[in-house]
């Protein structure tokens, strides 16, 4: 994993791509690095398996630009908000030494997202903690490192953004990532069982949520961030 200026973890594979891609494509455009963390697999969705929906993320990451795509492996549905897990993270975060970390909703309909929101804002507070050791792959010990900030993207159930970030230019890209999880949502020809997000309908959901999104602001299209910290700015103007 090299140094990256945003790491954007998700509970599940296909978490970034739904949420917040847009916002990385927007950002790595403008010359930023990103890497992607999946904490699992996804290996209790209704359709596809873990291996296939490891080579659609590895596939999807690609599309995206991004500098790297890295998998944990914790438990779909049952990881903890424990030492090993926060550990686990904390070696990610200190490998790559990302200025921003982008995590899952605070709050939302699977209850995977909201652990996993915790376990990676804590993560974030105990990797520049210079007690607490950790090794690279190598067995090297990885010095501290805090992320200047963490921000939560908002996923399936609504609630009000802190702010957004105008995704109009990138929306068809984001929606050519989403369907490279073929295995997850919309396809007229899967023999898989139907779920809540493999019909069309929900892809017509996604770009609707992202109009939502937008309108207030004046763009048609946006990406909504909740934060746990009250923002701060330096200058009026710089508000759109």
């Amino acid at each position: 994993m090299k140094q990256v200026d945003l790491l954007a973890i998700g509970a599940h594979p296909d978490d970034v791509e739904l949420a917040c891609s847009g916002t990385l494509l927007k950002h790595i455009a403008d010359g930023y690095t990103v890497g992607l963390l999946d904490l699992t697999r996804g290996e209790l969705g209704t359709r596809g398996t873990a291996a296939i929906r490891t080579e659609e993320a590895m596939q999807a990451a690609k599309l995206m630009g991004a500098t790297f795509r890295h998998q944990l492996d914790l438990a779909d549905g049952f990881f903890n908000v424990d030492e090993p897990a926060l550990l686990a993270v904390v070696q990610v975060i200190r490998a790559c030494r990302p200025t921003l970390v982008l995590a899952n909703a605070i709050k939302d309909r699977h209850p995977d997202h909201g652990r996993a929101a915790i376990l990676v804002q804590r993560a974030c507070f105990l990797s520049g903690l210079r007690r607490i050791e950790t090794q690279d792959s190598t067995g090297q010990i990885q010095l501290p490192w805090r992320p200047k900030a963490t921000y939560h993207y908002i996923q399936d159930e609504w609630s009000d953004p802190d702010f957004v970030v105008d995704i109009t230019t990138f929306m068809e890209q984001k929606l050519e990532l989403i369907r490279a999880f073929r295995s997850q949502f919309y396809d007229p020809n899967s023999t898989e069982p139907d779920s809540p997000i493999s019909g069309q309908d929900f892809l017509d959901f996604i770009v609707a949520r992202a109009r939502d999104m937008g309108r207030p602001a004046g763009y048609e299209f946006a990406e909504g961030w909740s934060m746990r910290r009250v923002p701060g700015i330096q200058d009026l103007f710089s508000l759109d």
